[in-house]
């Protein structure tokens, strides 16, 4: 039976990496990618907004990203008002000082991934908008 279970999960994986080789045949054609190619035109053609559907996610995300940002401060702002309401007692700062460590770990986390993302859509806008080498991609 665990040798049957092994046979087909090999065969599932191959079959994956198959199609993940066939996906990107259009990809890695040599011709220039265009923005019909990449659906750029499709807010245009929904009458909601002219503005490029790249620059409205890149705001979806700055805004949910902030939003995230504003939790681990309200986060860290509950420990700090669980420490100051301790009144010695260790156990209620052992707790608030978990609070605080989880709300920076977090801070941390949103601050990075919000750099990151900033970067990534950068990049992707300068690479389909025809910036880069010229060709488009």
């Amino acid at each position: 039976m665990l040798k049957l279970q092994k046979i087909v999960s090999l065969g599932m994986t191959m079959m994956m990496l198959a199609g993940g080789l066939f996906a990107l045949m259009p990809v890695a054609s040599a011709q220039p990618l265009t923005t019909t190619d990449l659906g750029l035109e499709y807010p245009a053609g929904t009458g909601l907004t002219s503005q490029d559907l790249r620059i409205t996610i890149a705001h979806i995300i700055k805004v949910a990203m902030g939003l995230l940002g504003i939790v681990a401060v309200v986060i860290i702002l509950i420990g700090g008002f669980t420490w100051m309401t301790a009144g010695g007692n260790t156990e209620k700062v052992d707790q608030a000082k978990g609070w605080i460590f989880s709300g920076i770990i977090g801070l941390a986390i949103i601050l990075s991934a919000y750099a990151i993302a900033s970067f990534v859509i950068t990049q992707l806008v300068t690479a389909t908008s025809g910036g880069g080498n010229g060709q488009g991609i």
